[in-house]
C-alpha cells in the first residue's frame, strides 16, 4: 500500500506545481498590461481557477474592462462581449431560433453567452429581466431556450462590471443575480508613477493589442483540476461556514449570506493555496477572502446603510470576532 500511495502522492505534487505555472505565467501576461493591480488579478484569477464568477464594481476608467480582456487574450479560449443596454433582450444573450425556408425547420444559432469567457460589460445597464437571462447560465453552466436545455462550454467564466449603481442609467442587480458572483471587488486607483507607466505604455498603441495567449485550454482546465484537489480540513470548512453564518444574524444586516458564499469561500481559499504553493488551506487565504466573496451578497437595512454601516464592515468585524481555527 506504500508503494501506491507514494506515486500518487508524487503526481498529485506534479499536477499542482505544472497548474501554478500556469496560473503563473496568466498572472504575469496579466501584469504586462494591467499596472499595479497585483491584488485584483490574483483575486480574479482566484475565481477562474475555482469555477467562480467575478463582478467588477468600480468607477468608469479604472480598468475593469482592460483586465477582462487581458485574461481572455491569456487563454487561447472563445471570448465573447456584450455590452449592456437598456434595450438589450435575452434573445441578445443566449440565442434564437430562426425559421428556415430553404428547409421549413427551426435552427438554433448560438448567442454570445455560449463562449468560454464571457464579458458583461457595465451589466447593470440592462433591465433586471436581461440580467437575469444569466442566472441559469451562471448557477448551473446550462441555459434553456425554446423548452430546451443546451448546456455550456466546460470552462464558463463570466466577468461583469458595473459603474456604482447612483450612477444615471443605471439597474441595481436583484440579490438572486449579486448571489450568482463568487466575488465582487474594486480595482480602485493606481499610484501616480504606475499611472504615468501607463501612459508611456499606451503612448503609441494600446498593450492589449500585442498580448497573446500564454496558457491553453486544456492547461486551464488543468489548473481547475488541481485546484479542487487541494485540502481542506474539516476544521477550516467549519470556520468558513462560522463566518458566513455570522453575518446572518449581525446587527444592520437584512439579508445574510447563503450556503453558496460558504461554497465559493472554499473553493476560492483552494486557489489561492495552490497559488501559494501549498498543497492544504490555511486560515490566511480565507481571511483574505472573505470581504470580496461574501460582502456583496448581504442586504442592509436601510436605516444601517443611513447611518453609514456597510456590508464589507459587517464581513470585516465578523472576521474580527470569529475564533481562527488552531
Amino acid at each position: 500500500m506504500l508503494q501506491t500511495a507514494e506515486p500518487d502522492q508524487e503526481t498529485t505534487q506534479v499536477r499542482h506545481q505544472a497548474a501554478r505555472e500556469v496560473y503563473q505565467r496568466i498572472a504575469a501576461n496579466i501584469a504586462r498590461i494591467m499596472q499595479g493591480q497585483a491584488s485584483s488579478t490574483r483575486k480574479l484569477l482566484a475565481a477562474f481557477a475555482s469555477g467562480g464568477h467575478v463582478l467588477l464594481e468600480d468607477f468608469p476608467g479604472t480598468g475593469k474592462t482592460t483586465l477582462a480582456k487581458a485574461l481572455a487574450r491569456s487563454v487561447a479560449a472563445s471570448f465573447k462581449r456584450i455590452q449592456f443596454t437598456p434595450d438589450l433582450l435575452p434573445s441578445d444573450i443566449l440565442g434564437v431560433s430562426i425559421f428556415s425556408q430553404r428547409d421549413q425547420q427551426f435552427h438554433f444559432h448560438e448567442g454570445p453567452i455560449f463562449a468560454n469567457i464571457l464579458l458583461a460589460d457595465e451589466i447593470n445597464r440592462a433591465s433586471p429581466r436581461t440580467q437575469s437571462a444569466l442566472l441559469e447560465a451562471m448557477g448551473e453552466a446550462q441555459v434553456s431556450v425554446d423548452g430546451e436545455r443546451r448546456d455550456l462550454q466546460g470552462l464558463f467564466f463570466v466577468i461583469a462590471t458595473q459603474n456604482p449603481v447612483e450612477f444615471r442609467g443605471t439597474y441595481p442587480l436583484p440579490e438572486a443575480q449579486m448571489d450568482r458572483f463568487a466575488m465582487q471587488f474594486a480595482l480602485g486607483y493606481v499610484q501616480s508613477g504606475e499611472e504615468v507607466a501607463i501612459l508611456t505604455a499606451q503612448e503609441h498603441n494600446h498593450p492589449l493589442d500585442e498580448l497573446k495567449p500564454c496558457a491553453s485550454l486544456a492547461e486551464v482546465l488543468g489548473l481547475k483540476a488541481a485546484v479542487r484537489g487541494v485540502r481542506i480540513s474539516d476544521e477550516l470548512k467549519r470556520y468558513a461556514v462560522d463566518l458566513v453564518g455570522a453575518t446572518r444574524g449581525a446587527p444592520g444586516v437584512q439579508l445574510g449570506a447563503s450556503p453558496r458564499a460558504s461554497i465559493a469561500l472554499m473553493k476560492a481559499a483552494q486557489a489561492l493555496a495552490l497559488f501559494e504553493g501549498l498543497d492544504f488551506v490555511m486560515p490566511e487565504q480565507i481571511q483574505e477572502l472573505a470581504v470580496p466573496v461574501i460582502a456583496h451578497r448581504l442586504v442592509m437595512e436601510p436605516q444601517a446603510r443611513f447611518s453609514g454601516h456597510t456590508a464589507r464592515g459587517v464581513v470585516e468585524e465578523v472576521v474580527k470576532k470569529i475564533r481562527v481555527p488552531a
